[in-house]
This record gives C-alpha cells, structure tokens and sequence, in this order.
C-alpha cells in the first residue's frame, strides 16, 4: 500500500503523514520503503490510532501564538520558545506561528507521554540495516519534486510535468551521487552513469562514438535515470572560453534532444558543486528547472554516521564491535561532542575520521594485545586532526558558495538547515587581533630621566 493510499482510506493528509514522521523522529525504514510503500506496523498504528491522527492534523492546521501552544500542552511559554528558538528559528522570529508547527510534536520533545506511538516500532532498525541517514527532510522534499512520475493525476488534474533534468548541487563528498542512486530507485528508473569519454566525439573499441549517439541509444531503453557528474562545469556560461570542446558540444546536443526526454521517459540527474555559473538557458523552465540541494550533514546526522561507519559489517563477537559496547561508543550519545566538533564536515570526511579511528585502535590492539582499550579524548582527537586535513580553504570557500547557492533557491524548504550551516561555517572565519598603536608609550614616572 502507498502512502498516498494510506491517507485517501483514513481521510487524513499525506502531509499530515509525513510532518508526523518527522515531529515524533520515526526512523523511516520502520515506516517507508523508497518507493513509498508503507510498512504494515505504520498500517496497524495508523488504522489503529486514527483519533489522534486526526486530532494532530487539526492542531497543524491551526495558526498558532506561543500563548496557543502552551495551553494546548500545558506547558510553560519558555520552556516552548527554548525549542522554537533551537529548532524553529525562523518560525521563532516570525512571531505567529505556522500551521507546520505541531503542539504535540513539541510536547514529544518536552516529555509528553507518547509511548503508545512507540510501541508500534518497538523494534529499532540497526543503523547498518537503515537505507540511509538522517535527511528526512531530503527525502521528503525529493518525493514530492518526483511526484509526477508517481501519480498521473499530477498531470491531468494540475498540469505538472515530469521534470526533463534535475541538478543535485552541494559541496564536495555531501552525497550528490548516492541521492542520484535514490532518485532512480524512488521512480523505478534504470541507473545509468555518463562516463566522461562519451561527452564530445570519441573512439570505443575502435568505433567513433558520439555523445549524441549515446544520448539517442539511451532513448530508446524505457525508465532511464542517467547521471551526469560535473555538471556546472559541463554547462557552464562561459564552457567555450574555458573548457574543452566537448563541453560545448554536449550541452548543445541535450538542449536539442530536451524536449523529448519525458515522453522517452529519460531523465537527466546532474551533480553540481555550485548553481551560479550554470547557463540560464539550461535551467530554463521544461529543462533543468528542479534543483535540490545536498548538504553536508548536521550534528545528529555526523553522530549517525559515524555509529554507522563504525559498526558497519562488524558481526557482534568481532574485536571491534566489543571495544564499541566495553566504551558505549555503539551508542549515538558517545558521539555527539566529537561531533560538535566536526563543524561542515561532508560525509566523506565523517567516513575518513571513522577510518582513521578504527586503524588506531587496531593499532593499539596489536600492540598490546588487548581488547581493553579505551576510546578516549586523545584518540578521538587524533582522529579528528586526520580527518580535518580535507577541511582546506578551499572546501570552505565552496561551503560559502553553496550557501549563497541555497538562499537563493530553496531557502523557504530548507532554512533550518541553512541557518545550521551559516552558524557552522562562522566558527572558521579569521578573526585579525587588533593592531598595535605604533609609537611610543607615555610614561610619567620616568619623564624627564635624560
């Protein structure tokens, strides 16, 4: 059963559904396949609490005061605005609250009993067994943008097309290509990568071999999700000055074939590390007119990850997973100051602090043959510094551009995590010491000494 089906048979809204899942932080492999099939525990508690349901879609329906909240949950106004103002911010400085804030949700987060929702998922999915971390955000804004290649109706009732293109765009190592991979999975596409020998003119095998022959073979084969890397450079304004000709030949050929790639059911993901120089006429609309944004994962998510890169592929008697559980380390909370400190780390670092870690303590073990091992400040940091070595100027200046990037262009899906990264990135500004007054200091008690 689809989500979308789940609703219409309790009259409760798919957004509803998904605020829910959110407000009351449900792993969504408990609730969710990819494609959108509901798992049959989220089926018998929906079925089974329909009451509350409805009574959580009408409070979010409802516009809000701080006052409001508070009487709703009986709870203190500042103990309510602690949490806006952590997690809401922009909902915080609006003053009036929107209907996207549910009054139960931040009842969860202040204590409320609601064991009755959890007891339905009892059984917490290991996060080595998880499709993938954190990002529920993402993932939901992805399910909506692809909801035309679910539901027909999008087109013959409102008049929304399959989308031709899509750009994922974020920094370096924020998972641009795995989301591409989820795309193709969401929408039952074939996944295809563009090897970068096909763009321009080349020879294969000895055959001469065009992009644009490529292109039209790839027509042909029905559901196709073909991912291009690199492409704001590929696309860029100004690719003839500064790029190979091939470049320029490749962006030509996709604008002409463009207009036929929905009813050939082909789709076109690029990965970009920046939007600002992509050509407009790309980007124009019934092109690649739908961007989403990849960011490098937040404080919770960094945790996840690493609990996840940690434990991955360890069965439970292995030396490792013991050191993990003798320190705690295969719980999230161990992570979480570590963590903090990895401020707009991208994924890829996460995994090589998680590396560099496990090579440590294995050291460590084979030189003393020991599983009593302790995980402490001076391994983690140590860890750290390694891992840190890709934090250059140059990743920064990118994370700055992506910001720039994302404001622009999904700031109203995404400011919390904008505003998240923003404070993030601050922590690295140069802050230049005050000069020096040059000159002489004044000295009273020894005026006049010759």
């Amino acid at each position: 059963m689809k989500l979308t089906s789940l609703a219409k048979e309790l009259k409760i809204s798919t957004e509803s559904f998904i605020k829910f899942i959110q407000d009351f932080d449900l792993e969504l492999s408990e609730c969710l396949s990819t494609n959108f099939d509901v798992k049959d525990d989220f089926i018998k508690f929906a079925r089974e609490n329909i009451i509350f349901l409805k009574k959580y879609e009408d409070d979010l329906d409802q516009k809000k005061s701080l006052e409001d909240i508070a009487e709703n949950i009986k709870e203190p106004t500042s103990k309510i605005a602690a949490i806006l103002k952590n997690e809401k911010p922009e909902i915080y400085d609006n003053g009036l609250y929107k209907s996207s804030v549910s009054s139960y949700g931040i009842h969860n987060k202040l204590g409320g009993n609601y064991q009755f929702v959890y007891n339905y998922f009892g059984k917490k999915s290991n996060l080595t067994k998880r499709d993938f971390i954190g990002y529920r955000d993402l993932f939901f804004y992805i399910s909506k943008t692809l909801e035309p290649f679910k539901n027909e109706t999008s087109l013959t009732d409102w008049g929304i097309n399959k989308p031709a293109g899509i750009i994922l765009y974020g920094p370096p190592g924020s998972g641009k290509i795995f989301w591409a991979q989820k795309i193709s999975e969401m929408i039952d596409y074939q996944f295809t990568e563009v090897k970068k020998y096909y763009y321009g003119t080349s020879f294969i095998d000895g055959k001469k071999r065009s992009f644009n022959d490529f292109l039209l073979q790839t027509m042909k084969v029905n559901k196709t999700l073909l991912l291009m890397e690199d492409f704001d450079l590929i696309m860029d304004e100004n690719a003839e000055k500064s790029f190979s000709s091939c470049d320029e030949e490749t962006k030509e050929i996709i604008l002409h074939h463009i207009s036929h790639f929905q009813e050939e059911e082909l789709l076109i993901v690029g990965t970009a590390n920046f939007l600002v120089e992509i050509d407009k006429e790309i980007r124009a609309p019934g092109r690649f007119d739908v961007v989403i944004p990849v960011f490098p994962p937040n404080l919770q998510e960094r945790s996840e990850l690493i609990v996840y890169n940690m434990t991955k592929n360890l069965s439970e008697d292995a030396k490792l997973m013991k050191i993990l559980i003798e320190n705690n380390a295969d719980k999230l909370t161990f992570w979480h100051d570590i963590s903090s400190k990895m401020k707009v780390f991208s994924n890829t670092m996460v995994i090589d602090f998680t590396q560099s870690l496990k090579k440590r303590i294995r050291n460590i073990h084979l030189k003393d043959n020991s599983e009593n091992i302790k995980i402490d400040k001076i391994l983690l940091d140590s860890a750290l510094r390694e891992a840190s070595a890709k934090l250059t100027e140059e990743y920064l200046t990118q994370v700055a551009q992506f910001l720039q990037d994302v404001t622009i262009n999904n700031f109203d899906d995404f400011s919390p995590r904008i505003t998240t990264l923003k404070k993030e990135l601050e922590n690295y500004k140069v802050v230049e010491p005050p000069q020096k007054t040059i000159g002489f200091t004044h000295n009273e008690e020894n005026e006049g000494v010759k």
